[in-house]
Parts: C-alpha cells; sequence; structure tokens
C-alpha cells in the first residue's frame, strides 16, 4: 500500500514554514539585493544604518518622497587588465536597493547622512509639532 502521495510536499512546506518564522524572530529575513539596515526611534529623530560594504559613498543614492527613504547603491569592478585569466568571475557589477517606509513626518531640510568603514547611517529629524501653550482671555 502507497503513502500519502503528499507527504513529501507537506514535510517540504513544514520546512520552509520554519525557516519563515526564524527568519521573522532573528530580526527579519533577508531578500537577495536588499541592503540590511537598522531603523532606531528615538524621542528626536529616526536613525537608519545600513551596512554597504565594499561601496564608495559616490556610489550610494539616497532620497526621500512621500515619507519613504529610498537608498540605491550600484558599483562596477572596472579593475579587469587585458593579460588576466579569470578561472571565474562574479565581481563584475553589484547594485542593491532598499525601500524604508517611515511612520512619521521628517524634517527635510535636517536631514543628515554619514559613510564611514561600510555603514551609511542617516540621521531623520522627526518634525516637531510646535505646540505652545497660551493663557486664553475669557471675556
Amino acid at each position: 500500500m502507497r503513502g500519502n502521495p503528499f507527504e513529501e510536499i507537506e514535510e517540504m512546506l513544514d520546512r520552509v514554514s520554519k525557516q519563515v518564522e526564524e527568519g521573522m524572530t532573528s530580526g527579519g529575513l533577508q531578500v537577495p539585493g536588499s541592503v540590511p539596515v537598522n531603523v532606531v526611534d528615538t524621542d528626536e529623530e529616526y536613525v537608519v544604518t545600513a551596512d554597504l560594504p565594499g561601496y564608495e559613498t559616490d556610489d550610494i543614492e539616497l532620497t526621500l518622497s512621500e515619507g519613504t527613504l529610498r537608498l540605491d547603491a550600484e558599483r562596477e569592478d572596472d579593475h579587469a587588465h587585458e593579460g588576466d585569466r579569470y578561472l571565474r568571475r562574479e565581481r563584475t557589477r553589484t547594485s542593491v536597493s532598499r525601500r524604508i517606509r517611515l511612520p512619521e513626518p521628517v524634517e527635510e531640510e535636517s536631514i543628515t547622512a554619514g559613510h564611514e568603514n561600510g555603514v551609511l547611517t542617516v540621521r531623520l529629524p522627526k518634525v516637531t509639532t510646535g505646540e505652545t501653550s497660551r493663557e486664553i482671555d475669557i471675556e
């Protein structure tokens, strides 16, 4: 008598499900071609740090549009020499990107970014409501 014909498929789905759950509990899944980031919410600002090893500052483009920070980086390895005999050449062109939706508006004119030792740090100050209190005269 044959066993359940779907047993192998069910086992595979269980393994995939476990991998997804483990990835989510360890801080998220890494999608190929995306940049691993941390986003910290302080009281005054959002601080985004992204790992971009091997990229120069000129390789990175940052834009903010409609509450979404967009990070794109592209580099090209042009160090090939005519006489080189490659056994394998995979480092020719690499591009990565990431979109980060911000939960609150930020002061666009006050955003700063720095890139050091392969780590990009973006500071996005939150919009202050500017709420002040004043006494109201009663007539």
